[in-house]
């Protein structure tokens, strides 16, 4: 059976879902609208559906045969608090929010083949499809196993999968190893003593401490990091003081931490930790460190993402699919699902900017996460038809 040329011909009414779901976006642990009429389609299908893991999660499972593997695949489903700037007629229709990273593009096309494998695909074993909330925040992944979901519903692989813009429309990108960094976020806030900007040395100036410590923290990733690691450390908020003859008793840093070695990680925390304790101190000032872990690691595992690529290959071809693509800095929290299970998490293109006079083309290259994105409708039914084959080849073998 040609799946993609069978999802081609199916695909309508699952850009329709698509474009239901980009007008009616909904931010983590509030997609109560997505979350019900994705499960009334399903359960209409034949899946025996369970709902509210994590507030507005759901699984859809699907038994047959005698067979022994349990296979599965998530879809996210929130979206983002920005505002939209595309003007086509499925842009969304509530101020503030918007679809800016595909999550309903990834939601259509596990339903599509969903439907596609209750009704004509045969297997023999268990499929459970997890719709998970609350990608972007708070890591509705971790919630879901919090709350039993691989108690509940076993699996021995787990899949998923993102588009990326940039990359041709229905390119296939799979990644062996770790494939996207860590995620921590880190509050520091410098107590000093305040006074008249024309007398500082009756002053601790927390603004000369903070101005020191952004600079610091950048020889931790060229000093203390090997330098065939990556490491990132952004400061993206330093905020301080409000009148230009006032020195301030406090200043606040917030940043981003990344990394794509477990190892590095925690390095990268006792340095930090460490320079900016030891920098306060040599100006005479305090500092209260808040250390927030947040991602791990995602790290796919070689057995899965051969499989997972074996999968690409055979539905499109070597000239279809990247064996082996670069690991990103960006962050996911399907690495918590894969932290308790083995799996892949691979890249589908988006489309690259053909035609910078077509609003469609610049949305489909756009970045993630911004105004003018929106998730590429060609890509739904490559996506679609290797979720199908993917179950099936895993659930037949």
């Amino acid at each position: 059976m040609n799946f993609l040329h069978a999802m081609r011909e199916r695909v309508a009414p699952f850009v329709a879902l698509r474009h239901d779901l980009h007008q009616h976006p909904e931010l983590g642990l509030q997609e109560f609208r997505t979350a019900a009429l994705l499960a009334e389609q399903l359960e209409s299908w034949g899946y025996s559906v369970t709902r509210g893991l994590a507030t507005t999660g759901l699984v859809a499972q699907l038994v047959r045969g005698d067979g022994r593997k349990r296979l599965g695949i998530r879809a996210d489903m929130d979206a983002l608090p920005i505002q939209e700037t595309n003007r086509f007629a499925h842009r969304s229709l509530h101020d503030g929010l918007m679809h800016a990273c595909g999550h309903d593009g990834h939601t259509a096309m596990l339903m599509a083949a969903a439907k596609y494998i209750s009704q004509e695909l045969d297997f023999s074993g268990t499929l459970n499809l997890i719709f998970q909330p609350a990608e972007e925040h708070p890591g509705g992944a971790k919630l879901m196993i919090e709350q039993g979901l691989f108690e509940k519903f076993p699996c021995d692989a787990i899949f998923a999968a993102h588009n990326m813009p940039g990359i041709p429309a229905g390119q296939l990108v799979f990644i062996d190893g770790p494939a996207m960094a860590s995620s921590d976020d880190v509050t520091v806030i410098l107590t000093g003593l305040g006074g008249h900007g024309a007398m500082p040395h009756l002053a601790q100036d927390p603004i000369v401490a903070a101005s020191s410590i952004v600079m610091s923290l950048q020889t931790i990733v060229s000093r203390n990091v090997n330098p065939l690691q990556t490491a990132v450390i952004t400061v993206g908020a330093l905020t301080s003081g409000k009148a230009n003859n006032v020195i301030p008793s406090s200043a606040r840093l917030e940043l981003s931490v990344r990394a794509l070695d477990r190892e590095v990680r925690d390095l990268l925390q006792v340095r930090i930790t460490d320079l900016v304790t030891a920098q306060a101190q040599s100006f005479g000032l305090q500092a209260q460190i808040e250390y927030k872990r947040d991602y791990p690691v995602l790290v796919n595992t070689t057995v899965e993402t051969e499989f997972a690529r074996a999968v690409g290959v055979a539905l499109l071809g070597h000239e279809g699919v990247t064996l082996q693509g670069r690991p990103l800095t960006g962050s996911e929290d399907f690495a918590f699902m894969l932290d308790h299970c083995p799996g892949s998490y691979l890249m589908i293109g988006n489309g690259i900017e053909i035609n910078a006079a077509s609003p469609t083309d610049i949305a489909h290259a756009c970045m993630v996460h911004n105004a003018g994105y929106d998730f590429n409708d060609e890509i739904l039914p490559v996506g679609a038809a290797y979720w199908t084959l993917l179950a099936q080849r895993y659930l037949t073998n």
